[in-house]
């Protein structure tokens, strides 16, 4: 049966979640700007809403599998805890699940109802949210606006390439200015700012992808 446990109820639990969060991003960052404090290796890119839903969860499982977590945790970073969660909802927006719960934990926990209210679910409030485990080694960055997440981590190109047909689509950086972000921006134009500098830390060319990351430019 589904429970919504995971949800953090404690500030300190909060605050530790939040500390582990921090190792591995810089949590004042935000896209195109680089959010992964270490180069984990190739980026690849989704759609933002679809890590919020219960089917995503095997994706993010597989990956804590990966570097041998055993839990994955949720840090909801915009709205802010203090100025929204806690005092409309009396929640800390923030989970630590198990890599053994299903698609119905997992939903339980993102889309729990503080008070009956959709609206306060992380599901739907959430704009700015960071995944991670215990290790570190792997992370989903996503954010509402501009409607994408992004992903490092992956161990090696057949884990990479296997999990990205399964759990697909994702696509590289390249194709993410192509397919996924000319609909967040007037016009459907991209500025060559946003591109040039998303490009440069999240693109082979600047050092975070490897020549990998040619192989993954159609969707998968």
């Amino acid at each position: 049966m589904a429970e919504v446990d995971s949800i953090v109820i404690d500030r300190n639990d909060y605050l530790y979640i939040r500390s582990r969060g921090a190792a591995t991003f810089d949590l004042d960052a935000r896209l195109p700007d680089q959010v992964f404090k270490e180069d984990a290796g190739d980026s690849l890119f989704c759609e933002f809403d679809a890590v919020l839903t219960p089917e995503f969860w095997p994706a993010l499982c597989a990956m804590a599998r990966w570097h041998g977590d055993a839990y994955v945790e949720l840090l909801v970073l915009e709205p802010d805890c203090d100025a929204f969660y806690l005092p409309e909802y009396r929640m800390y927006p923030a989970m630590s699940l198990s890599v053994e719960a299903d698609v119905d934990d997992y939903w339980a926990a993102i889309g729990y109802e503080p008070d009956g209210d959709i609206m306060g679910s992380i599901a739907i409030s959430a704009n700015v949210i960071a995944v991670t485990g215990p290790s570190g080694r792997w992370g989903c960055w996503g954010e509402r606006d501009p409607e994408v997440a992004v992903f490092q981590g992956f161990p090696n190109a057949t884990a990479r390439n296997e999990w990205c047909a399964q759990f697909g689509p994702f696509l590289e950086v390249s194709g993410a200015l192509e397919s996924y972000l000319p609909l967040t921006f007037a016009g459907r134009t991209v500025p060559d700012e946003y591109a040039a500098t998303l490009t440069a830390n999240y693109g082979p060319t600047g050092g975070r992808g490897s020549s990998l990351g040619s192989t993954i430019r159609p969707r998968c």
